[in-house]
């Protein structure tokens, strides 16, 4: 069978009726439901195999005696420069964040840019600096790469893909798929920060205090964790549909209930402001610094004060637990005492946030 035809008994066959919707990723954009059923009904299915069956922010690897995460992301940040950080920071802290979610140390990353003709070579050079001082901040080397140019208003400017590799840090599994009645869900600090920083700065927004993205590499703050010997089951940064859609996801991966309580999931006043303002929730806007760790309940304490020994973790908290029920909800108890099933939202809230 030709390509060709194999292309169209595919778009016949296909769960999502690639016909009726042509162009329903340029309408939806990236994140929420729309996504989450391209990669469930799309992606997964046609290259269906087991590490992609994880789940995960990467694909834990056997090479030879030794494991290894490996892992990719693109970002098409607008603008590119904002308070707290810029389109480079956010491309070596984005990739950084997702091995450290597989329990690994970052060493390697690969680079690739996409660049618009007549990009200003000042803000080239800004870029590539941003990436070079994060990586070392980081600990990980740039160490292959390759640069392409778009015709002048094809590209916005630079769009960013990086890989990365590193090492395991434990031979314990971190993913969805461990995580067992009981266990303890602990959030790293205050939501919602990056997107609404994205949005102020995009819409002209000015508000009584500047809000910085919360920006920042991961790994040091997980790998604490992990030499610690804190027992964890699986961790997730909190990047595109925020807390809610994170949370959605490794349920519905594990097949597992899980609770939270609103009352303690910690929100900046200038950001909860801002969020009511626009319309917002700040349950599903993007953050960039930000994780959840479900830990063995016994170890919850160990890992509470870990975490809030570490600048990034400062207003760490508990904020829930998995339940025993064999369910794919997440429900939130709010500070009235009501509870409410938390589910993801059909698109995102702010695209174009990393």
């Amino acid at each position: 069978m030709t390509a060709e035809l194999e292309a169209q008994e595919f778009a016949l066959t296909c769960p999502i009726p690639i016909a009726q919707y042509p162009n329903v990723l340029l309408a939806h954009g990236s994140g929420g439901k729309m996504t989450h059923n391209l990669l469930e009904k799309m992606i997964v299915p046609a290259f269906n195999n087991p590490l992609l069956e994880a789940r995960h922010d990467g694909a834990v690897l056997q090479m030879g005696e030794a494991k290894v995460a490996f892992t990719t992301d693109s970002y098409v940040v607008r603008p590119l420069f904002f308070p707290g950080g810029d389109i480079g920071k956010l491309a070596v802290t984005g990739t950084v964040n997702d091995l450290a979610m597989c329990g690994a140390r970052p060493l390697f990353l690969s680079v690739g840019l996409i660049i618009e003709e007549g990009l200003p070579m000042e803000t080239l050079w800004r870029v590539i600096q941003s990436m070079r001082q994060t990586a070392a901040a980081a600990g990980v080397a740039i160490v292959t790469g390759d640069t392409k140019v778009v015709d002048k208003g094809k590209g916005d400017g630079i769009f960013i893909n990086t890989a990365g590799v590193g090492t395991l840090l434990t031979d314990r599994q971190i993913a969805p798929s461990q995580i067992e009645p009981g266990d303890t869900i602990i959030l790293s600090g205050d939501l919602g920060r990056h997107g609404i920083c994205i949005m102020a700065v995009r819409e002209g927004l000015a508000f009584e205090s500047e809000i910085e993205s919360d920006c920042a590499p991961l790994n040091n703050i997980v790998s604490r964790l992990i030499e610690a010997g804190v027992e964890i089951h699986c961790l997730r940064d909190l990047t595109r549909g925020g807390l809610a859609s994170s949370l959605v996801e490794i349920a519905q991966a594990a097949q597992r209930q899980i609770n939270i309580d609103e009352s303690v999931i910690p929100v900046r006043e200038d950001v909860r402001g801002a969020c009511e303002l626009l319309g917002l929730d700040p349950m599903y806007v993007a953050n960039e610094g930000r994780f959840i760790a479900i830990v063995a309940q016994k170890d919850a304490r160990k890992a509470l004060s870990l975490l809030r020994d570490h600048p990034l973790g400062a207003d760490a908290a508990i904020i829930g637990e998995v339940g025993s029920e064999d369910s794919d909800l997440v429900t939130m108890r709010s500070a009235i005492g009501t509870s409410r099933i938390v589910d993801m939202l059909s698109g995102e809230q702010l695209p174009r946030i990393c």
